[in-house]
């Protein structure tokens, strides 16, 4: 009985794969988009934070001062009243622009995030197209170097 050989697989998948080489350029390429999209949307969001702490900083610093005002001692009964009165007013208005500042960062915010969303697809989709293409021609060249041998 004569013995069989084994065909070695490992040896059959290092040729098939060398045949096939990969260019990790491309995926530099996009790990470089990813993060520098990344850095500019941890940006946008780190602005936004600082903005609405300002608000939110200016908004607590009137609200003391105008509480301050009320809690003066007054002389007559009926001036508690007023005080009360008129910090529930200034309040009401001071919490309107408060919450006006505060929706014009949200607004910025969305703004820039789909200006920043809508750059980094095209950037994307160019180096997807110019990927695929190098692809293309790296396995059209390796399939007629594999038919000349």
């Amino acid at each position: 009985m004569a013995a069989t050989k084994t065909p070695d697989m490992t040896a059959m998948l290092k040729d098939m794969m060398g045949a096939f080489p990969v260019d990790t350029t491309s995926m530099e390429a996009s790990f470089k988009t990813s993060a520098a999209l990344n850095e500019k949307l941890s940006s946008v969001a780190l602005s936004a934070v600082e903005k609405s702490t300002e608000i939110s900083s200016a908004w607590t610093k009137d609200t003391v001062a105008k509480l301050a005002e009320m809690a003066k001692a007054k002389t007559e009964p009926a001036d508690y009243a007023k005080a009360m009165t008129d910090f529930a007013t200034v309040y009401s208005e001071a919490a309107a622009e408060h919450m006006a500042a505060f929706a014009e960062v949200a607004k910025k915010v969305q703004m820039e995030t789909v200006e920043l969303m809508m750059a980094a697809g095209k950037d994307m989709s160019d180096e997807a197209t110019a990927s695929m293409t190098k692809a293309a021609d790296d396995v059209k060249a390796a399939a007629k170097k594999a038919t000349t041998k």
